[in-house]
């Protein structure tokens, strides 16, 4: 083997040490913070559970809520990427409407709806300050990347050109409205589950509604007209 294939693979040894490092150190977080509750749980639980050092997870991760919510950053990478791969002739917003629908029924690599205890922690992001802040930055970097992406499709300058922004802001906008919906809907198996299985694990209904609700708008409450005029012949 040459000096150049024997670099490589030691580079792709220590990449796949390091994802897999860092998934072992996300997996304890996640785990410990849903069966404990965020306050309960120090850096230094993380590490036991993964059996790391302290100076391994700030390797990684600057926070436990950084750690516990970097299943999300990847699934936004992995739209991110399903977007690049769309062809240049798409529309952006087509092209991420498409990238979405890819990330849903990936087998590989499940999505939200197809991932146990998601639910559970889109709930708890709703609770815990510092975790709400995590989870908006993700999403702010993630459509940042997004419109990085849907620029160079068109061959644009996102800082300059509105339209790129616009485009992925609507298709974020829909998958942030689908997925709440689908966080506040009980799920499988529960007592109000509805449904001939009793669950609501619909969450790719639901993007598709939040996707159709972009050119259909809901029409204004009419408005009540005022009394009319007494007939004067009546009086």
């Amino acid at each position: 083997m040459s000096i150049e294939k024997d670099e490589a693979a030691a580079g792709g040894r220590r990449g796949r040490k390091a994802r897999r490092t860092r998934e072992s150190l996300a997996g304890a977080a996640l785990r410990l913070v849903l069966d404990r509750g965020l306050a309960a749980v120090a850096v230094e639980d993380v590490t036991e559970l993964a059996d790391v050092s302290r100076r391994t997870f700030s390797r990684y991760f600057p926070s436990r809520e950084d750690a516990v919510l970097d299943c999300l950053r990847a699934d936004f990478d992995r739209i991110n990427a399903a977007l690049a791969a769309r062809p240049a002739d798409e529309t952006p917003l087509t092209a991420y409407r498409t990238a979405l629908r890819a990330w849903l029924r990936d087998g590989a690599e499940p999505a939200w709806h197809r991932r146990p205890d998601m639910r559970e922690l889109f709930a708890l992001i709703a609770r815990e300050p510092s975790l709400t802040a995590a989870y908006r930055r993700i999403c702010v970097d993630a459509e940042e990347a997004s419109i990085r992406i849907a620029a160079e499709r068109l061959g644009l300058d996102a800082e300059r050109d509105l339209r790129p922004a616009v485009a992925i802001g609507l298709g974020v906008a829909a998958l942030q409205a689908a997925a709440r919906a689908w966080v506040r809907r009980p799920a499988p198996g529960a007592p109000d589950g509805g449904g001939a299985d009793g669950g609501t694990d619909d969450l790719p209904e639901l993007l598709e509604q939040a996707f159709a609700a972009l050119t259909a708008e809901p029409p204004p409450t009419p408005t009540p007209d005022p009394d009319p005029d007494p007939d004067p012949a009546a009086a």
